[in-house]
Formats: C-alpha cells, structure tokens, sequence
C-alpha cells in the first residue's frame, strides 16, 4: 500500500459495508414513512421495523429521532438547493436577480410549509435548521447584492426570511390566512427592500 493511502491513527475506521447498507436502508425508510406519514407521526421503532433492522441499530446510526429527521430533512434540502444553484429558472439561474429574489421566496415559503413538521422534528423544537438557514442567508444577500441594494445585507436578508420562518407561516396559515396571500405579502416585502431597482 502507498504511503499516501495509509490511515491516520486518528482516522476513524471506514464503516463495514453491511454498516453502510442497514444506515441507507434506514434512511430511505425514514424517508418514504415521512413522505406517507408525515414528520410528527414517524417513530424509531416504525422506521426500523419498515428497514427490516433493529431499533438498536437506528439509534447507533443517527443517534436520535432528532439526528434521523435532520438526515430526512438534509436530503429535502439538498434537492431545493440544487433547484436554487442549478435548476430552470426563475428559481435557478438565468433570469434577473429580483425575479429570482421573488421565485426563491415563494419556493421557500411553500417548502416550509410543506416540511414544518420535519423542520420542528430535526431542529429540536427550534423550527429551524441552521445549514438551511445558512445557505438562504448567504442567497438572499447575494441575490440583494446583484440588485443593487445598498446597506446592511446581511440584517436585510434575515428581516426577508424571517417572515418565511416555519413557526410564523404556520400559524399563519392555521388562523386562515391563505398561503397566496402570505406569499404575495413576501413579494409586497422583497420590492420595499429593492426599491427602484425592482422595475
């Protein structure tokens, strides 16, 4: 064996391969009982006896319900994202930056409510995924910045989505706001913040 290919002593061992096989195994059932079931009605036990294994071993693969829906919700997300970074536009790229603006935060809007009960389920009650979030940050300023806006982007960014968070559009939609409206009153938002540059 080369040099260049022995392990490190710290290098944790590389996971056997029946190991691998039960972690996809459970997490593409954790994914289609999500999907059939919703978030808030998936238990460990239902998801390991759908992936044929012990309870045991969904515990030692993810360590929690929690780190099990934040592995469900990380595949949601990676596939949103790679909607946001290459997909069609306007969500993608190829049309203007504050058409984009407007696509993304209807996308987000109905991707959260959509998974707000996976969202709750892998953050620990929080309601936010902190990678997701991160990665909306860092679009919305950019998207911000390709508009020209001047000032805090950072602070205006998250005043954009904080009206897109899962707890206030949830309880929106519960007290019977319709979601067109909530999505319309993001757009209303998202030009204030633009300004002339959105003509």
């Amino acid at each position: 064996m080369p040099p260049a290919e022995l392990p490190l002593l710290n290098d944790p061992p590389p996971p056997r391969r029946d190991a691998a096989r039960n972690r996809d195994a459970v997490l593409q059932a954790a994914l289609c009982l999500v999907a059939q079931e919703g978030a808030a009605a998936v238990t460990m036990e239902s998801v390991a006896e759908a992936a044929g294994v012990g309870k045991g071993t969904v515990f030692r693969r993810f360590g929690s319900r929690q780190g099990l829906m934040g592995e469900v919700l990380n595949q949601s997300e990676m596939a949103w994202q790679a909607e946001v970074i290459s997909g069609a536009p306007p969500l993608g790229p190829g049309a203007p930056a504050y058409d984009r603006l407007l696509a993304f935060g209807r996308s987000r809007l109905e991707l959260n409510l959509r998974h707000a009960d996976l969202i709750e389920a892998a953050s620990g009650g929080t309601g936010r995924s902190r990678p997701a979030w991160a990665f909306t940050a860092i679009h919305v300023r950019h998207l911000l910045a390709e508009c020209g806006v001047e000032g805090d982007l950072p602070l205006l960014a998250d005043a954009l989505l904080a009206s897109l968070d899962t707890f206030i559009v949830r309880q929106q939609v519960r007290d019977g706001v319709a979601v067109e409206r909530i999505a319309e009153a993001w757009c209303d938002l998202a030009r204030r913040v633009v300004g002339d540059r959105a003509c």
